[in-house]
């Protein structure tokens, strides 16, 4: 008897694992709770409440040769490093040539998940949807793979910043920046040097009168391209580069941590962590850098509290609403 696996969302997870069920010789069935596959490489003009968000201007930090799925190697005319829009064109021709889609019920939202009362004997799973216009359904699978991404809800840590209650500017978490409109001649502060804050510090720069891009620790920010003009992670990936940093943890970080200040020097740029290269994620920017020495963007501490117009950081300096 052939198992029954349901699969939740269509995501770049969701789809992977409706194959890897038909390569078993399993029935999947996935669930999704939108129109259409994607995910969070799927753009939304608008934000979505529940699903993972990106903006317009989004690259892929990975190169096609590393993030490509093994039994299907991207098309050759795409780039090394793909805009969000050709990452979902991937995503298609995967589901296309594997005919995934088939195995997908679009618009059906998974409401609940529980063990059937004799799971100590069947293992079985009890899987309620809901279709359209409150039309409910409960099924029973053998099992059940979640892959709704981690990305779906927003968190704003709005304790962190006193008086952002009384603040006069307009504040909102990246999950609801889309581009630049509304930011032209604006002065702007980027809380949080991750990959999102990097990026959208570099997308407003361009429009903005000016941007603070405030962080508490610092990053390690790397190139997408590397030594040669070669996608920078395919740079040492080697077994060899792979054993000797397993070998020399300690002396393969201070290199790459040396090789990256000679590029522009974290300190003298206000970007130098407290932790080394391989203890966090990098941000993955091209033109940080260069926006960052032309003054469009301006590295500022964690800022402190927020005063009517007014952001205070927490080296005493002050930025003041236009």
């Amino acid at each position: 008897m052939v198992q029954k696996v349901a699969v939740i969302g269509a995501g770049p997870s969701g789809l992977t694992s409706i194959k890897a069920c038909l390569d078993e010789g399993l029935e999947p069935t996935c669930f999704e709770s939108s129109h259409d596959i994607g995910g969070l490489w799927r753009f939304k003009e608008k934000p979505e409440p529940g699903r993972a968000n990106i903006y317009q201007s989004v690259v892929i930090n990975s190169s096609k040769e590393m993030m490509a799925f093994s039994d299907f190697p991207p098309l050759a005319e795409l780039p090394n490093n793909m805009h969000h829009s050709e990452v979902l064109l991937y995503l298609r021709l995967y589901a296309k040539a594997f005919k995934l889609l088939q195995h997908i019920q679009f618009q059906t939202t998974v409401l609940r998940v529980r063990q059937t009362p004799d799971f100590a004997v069947t293992g079985q799973w009890e899987v309620e949807t809901e279709r359209g216009a409150g039309q409910r359904e409960s099924h029973i699978f053998d099992a059940v793979i979640v892959c709704t991404g981690h990305f779906t809800q927003p968190h704003l840590p709005l304790r962190d910043f006193p008086g952002i209650e009384s603040f006069e500017g307009r504040y909102f978490h990246s999950w609801e920046y889309r581009n630049t409109e509304g930011m032209q001649g604006k002065r702007v502060v980027v809380i949080g040097i991750g990959n999102s804050g990097g990026d959208i510090a570099v997308d407003i720069s361009g429009v903005a009168e000016k941007v603070y891009l405030s962080t508490r620790s610092g990053a390690w920010v790397v190139s997408r391209v590397g030594r040669g003009g070669f996608p920078a992670d395919l740079v040492g990936t080697s077994r060899m580069h792979v054993m000797i940093q397993k070998l020399f943890p300690s002396w393969v970080n201070r290199m790459v941590e040396k090789k990256l200040n000679e590029a522009f020097d974290h300190t003298l740029y206000g970007l130098k962590p407290k932790h080394g290269f391989f203890a966090q994620i990098p941000v993955v920017n091209d033109n940080l850098p260069a926006r960052i020495i032309s003054g469009r963007v301006q590295v500022k501490p964690n800022v402190k509290e927020f005063c009517g117009s007014s952001v205070i950081f927490v080296d005493g300096s002050v930025i003041n609403k236009q």
